[in-house]
């Protein structure tokens, strides 16, 4: 099995500029990091009152060494940013929740979202319960920019990481979630965990690969309305991707927007350090691969939002521009084109064409 390693390569390639004093000028970037102050990463992106706000990962350097676990990533708030419009300074609502207030929780506060119904606002996080298993948990507030109150359990029947919340016109929300590897998503395969599972699935070549996860919500958004399915990527003859097929496969961070009466599943493909997307006609899929949008980004892969502003879309997205490090990253943004025929333009995280 060959696995590329693009992000890997890169990274090394950063540390050798860096040593040398050249780094900043040899590279280029499509956009520049949009929060310097904090090192943050997988931004969820939402327009709530008018505003955008920003729902990241916050990165820092606990002194974990890195392995394939992603031990390192070993977050411990999250801080709600919020800007005008493009282009504006974004502003630090400071932390709204801390992993201490969490009641259930062991450690490392990954890639969040959040959703609005109701009067109330919803931060929907993984985190590792005191077991040492991802479980996703909901926190609410009566505003965007919190401080949040975590519910007391993890949400029923729920696992991994990744939760992304899609609102559909007619109001029904869903929530796509689950990454493998150190997400933990491939010891899930039969409904329970096996601590004993294996690392990653990647091993099983000319199997289907493992799928994202979807359900639809409750209406108080904070439990499971029904079973949880596979968000299953197909390619055009109906058949299921394979393990083997690491460019175009489902990995971790997954999104859902919807154009044009479509549903567009958009994910990571992982060690292959894509974003890729999948179209179809439910949210529930299935969802016909089309390909890739976004390029390799500096770091070992990166974690997106894709949201309308204005006419206009874009996605959020990060990279290591500022540290160089694979787990201190930074927010970035940059305009999203669909072409006439439905397909994504190819985006190039430095720049080029």
């Amino acid at each position: 099995m060959k696995i590329k390693t693009y992000g890997s390569i890169f990274s090394i390639a950063v540390a050798l500029l860096a040593a040398n004093g050249s780094y900043s000028q040899a590279v280029k970037y499509l956009s520049q990091p949009l929060i310097t102050a904090i090192y943050t990463a997988d931004p969820s992106a939402h327009i709530f009152g008018g505003k955008i706000y920003i729902y990241p990962s916050h990165d820092y350097d606990a002194g974990v060494p890195e392995n394939d676990n992603g031990d390192h990533f070993a977050m411990r708030d999250y801080h709600i940013f919020s800007l005008d419009s493009i282009g504006a300074k974004p502003v630090d609502h400071g932390v709204a929740i801390d992993l201490k207030d969490i009641p259930w929780a062991g450690r490392q506060l990954w890639a969040p979202d959040a959703a609005y119904k109701n009067g109330t606002y919803y931060l929907y996080f993984p985190v590792k319960d005191k077991q040492d298993v991802f479980r996703i948990g909901v926190a609410t507030s009566k505003s965007p920019a919190g401080p949040f109150k975590a519910e007391a359990e993890p949400i029923a029947g729920s696992y991994s990481i990744d939760p992304a919340v899609f609102t559909d016109d007619d109001g029904a929300s869903y929530m796509y979630f689950g990454g493998i590897w150190g997400g933990q998503l491939q010891r899930w395969a039969n409904g329970k965990y096996d601590a004993n599972g294996s690392k990653t699935d990647l091993q099983k070549d000319d199997a289907p690969a493992i799928s994202c996860r979807v359900v639809k919500l409750s209406k108080d958004m904070k439990h499971f309305d029904g079973a949880v399915k596979d968000a299953l990527v197909v390619d055009d003859n109906g058949k299921p991707l394979l393990g083997k097929d690491h460019d175009t496969r489902f990995f971790e961070g997954s999104w859902m927007h919807k154009f044009n009466g479509k549903y567009y599943f958009t994910y990571s493909t992982g060690d292959t350090h894509f974003l890729a997307y999948a179209v179809g006609t439910s949210p529930f899929g299935p969802f016909t691969y089309k390909g890739h949008f976004m390029l390799p980004v500096q770091g070992w892969t990166t974690h997106h939002s894709i949201i309308e502003i204005k006419g206009k879309w874009y996605i959020f997205y990060h990279d290591t521009q500022l540290s160089g490090k694979t787990h201190l990253r930074n927010v970035k943004v940059t305009e999203l084109h669909h072409n006439a025929d439905g397909s994504i333009e190819m985006i190039d995280p430095f720049g080029g064409k």
